[in-house]
Formats: C-alpha cells, structure tokens, sequence
C-alpha cells in the first residue's frame, strides 16, 4: 500500500506542472483581448469618418431645401420624398440611361478585348511581353486634360461629337490597360498542369479558354468588370466636353442642379444618391466574386 503512494505522486505531478504552464501561458490573453478590441474600435471610428459624408447626403436627401440649407445644420426634420419624386419627374431619364449604355457598351468591350490579350501576354508570353505591358500602363501616365483638344478636334471632324458612341469608344481606351494587367495576373495563377492536360485530350485553343480559363478566373473577370464599370460610370471630363444634349451623362445632370438660382442642396443630395444606386447595388451583388477576384493572386 505504501508503495503504491510514491507511483500515484509521481503520475499526478505532471498535469500539476502542465496545468500551471497553462495558465503562464493564458495570462497575455486579456491583453491580446485589449488590443485586438482597440484596433477594432479604431477601425469602426475610421470606417464611420469615411462613411460620415455619405450619410449626411442620403440624410439631406430626405430634407426640404429650407432645411437643408439651414445653419447650424438641422439634424431633427420631418422627411419628405419631394426631392426624388422632382428628379423621377424631371428630364433626368435620358442622363441615366445614356450613363448605363456607355458603362455597359464599354465594359463589354474592355472584357472581349482584355480577357485574349491578358491571355497572349500571360499563358503564351511573346519575347517583348514586358515592353508590350508597359506601353499599355504608360497610355495611364498621359493626363486626359492633354489629348482633350486633338480628340474634340477628330470628333468634330468626323461629327460624333455629342455621340454615345464616342464615349463608349473613349472609355473602352481608358479601361482596358487596367483590365488587361489584372486580367494578367489573374491568367497567372491557372496551374499549367491544367492546360497540359487539356491540350492531351484534345482541346482547341477557344475550347480550352471556354471550358478551362474562363469558369476558373470567372472571379477575376468580375472584379475587372465592376473596376470598369465604376470608372465607366462616375467619368465625368469626357462627358463634359465631348456631349451637349444627346449623350449627357449622369454626372452631367448632377453639375446641372447647380444653376445661376443657387445651388440646391437637398436635390443635389437626392440626385446623387440615385447616380450612386447603380454602383453600390452592383458592388453589393458583385461582393463575393469581387473579394475572390482581388485576393486571387494575393496569397500562392
């Protein structure tokens, strides 16, 4: 019997001494707690200071302009939809309509042109794919306010001024050097083993991008598309100059509720918020193909 008390001494010590290593171990963990709760009191403070503005506008949306012009600012109102149903009223139907075609007709454009260039440059480089990139990305480095005048000039010349098809044209040169390096990257990370393996069974180059490449860098070609889109939609210099009344642009019915009158917060803040819709909806439904897309050639 006395034998046996040192034997069961000795198999209790262990978990004694492994139990105090546990708690050694756990006594940094409300610090840890501490910290990772600060940083994401810091990060709630920074995400309300960048969304602050945005919700002052849908708030003044819903304002009369006496209220939204009121000083000190009036943060206690009775919401009225006098200024939506004012735009839905007015002649802002064509704006918008010709701001999704030139947004639609272009993103189209950008993906069909992008997706077989990114694809020569990335899976079948050429000898000068390097250089062929950076002349791409350096058509980016030129400031638009630069090649204003020659295109008006051709435009007028060859009477697509005031054209949505000329904004379609433009904004499909701005897009594609951005879409055609993300499209890159995003060829980049197809595992060549599955080309081999489609190209032993037999499959033709446009079979293999149409049943190998595209479903899996289906993602990527999302994220590309909502980067064009937003771009396409909120261009606003192009608009400016190159159209009058045929083709005007959201943006440009926003510039027009600034008048000689005066400058009309609470309709300015409703039609903004109907030229935002579009893109954040988009961006909403967009959000996890977008987060894939962005984080595929984050992380091997």
């Amino acid at each position: 019997m006395n034998a046996a008390a040192p034997s069961e001494t000795a198999h209790t010590a262990p978990p004694s001494a492994e139990s105090h290593g546990t708690k050694k171990d756990a006594r940094p963990a409300p610090a840890r707690r501490r910290k990772g709760s600060l940083l994401t009191a810091l990060t709630w403070v920074v995400a309300l200071l960048f969304f602050a503005p945005v919700a002052w506008m849908v708030l003044t949306s819903f304002k009369q302009e006496s209220a939204a012009a009121s000083s000190p600012p009036s943060f206690f109102f009775e919401p009225t939809l006098d200024q939506y149903r004012n735009i839905i009223s007015s002649d802002a139907g064509p704006y918008f309509m010709n701001s999704l075609i030139a947004t639609a007709g272009s993103t189209i454009l950008v993906l069909i042109l992008a997706v077989p260039a990114a694809y020569a440059l990335s899976i079948r480089p050429i000898k000068r794919t390097q250089d062929a990139l950076f002349f791409f990305i350096s058509t980016k480095m030129l400031p638009i306010v630069a090649v204003i005048m020659p295109i008006y000039v051709i435009a007028g010349q060859i009477r697509m001024l005031d054209n949505i098809l000329t904004l379609i044209i433009l904004y499909t040169a701005m897009n594609l050097p951005i879409a055609i390096w993300m499209m890159r990257s995003f060829f980049l990370e197809v595992p060549s083993e599955v080309l081999e393996a489609a190209s032993i069974d037999g499959a033709s180059l446009l079979g293999t991008m149409r049943r190998v490449l595209i479903p899996m860098v289906a993602p990527g070609i999302a994220a590309t598309a909502l980067i064009c889109v937003i771009f396409a939609w909120n261009e606003f210099f192009f608009a400016l100059n190159l159209t009058a009344a045929n083709a005007a642009t959201a943006p440009i019915y926003l510039m027009s509720t600034m008048t000689s009158e005066g400058l009309f917060l609470a309709q300015l803040s409703a039609a903004s918020v109907l030229a935002s819709l579009p893109v954040v909806l988009a961006g909403w439904f967009a959000q996890k193909q977008l987060v894939r897309g962005l984080s595929m050639g984050a992380v091997k």
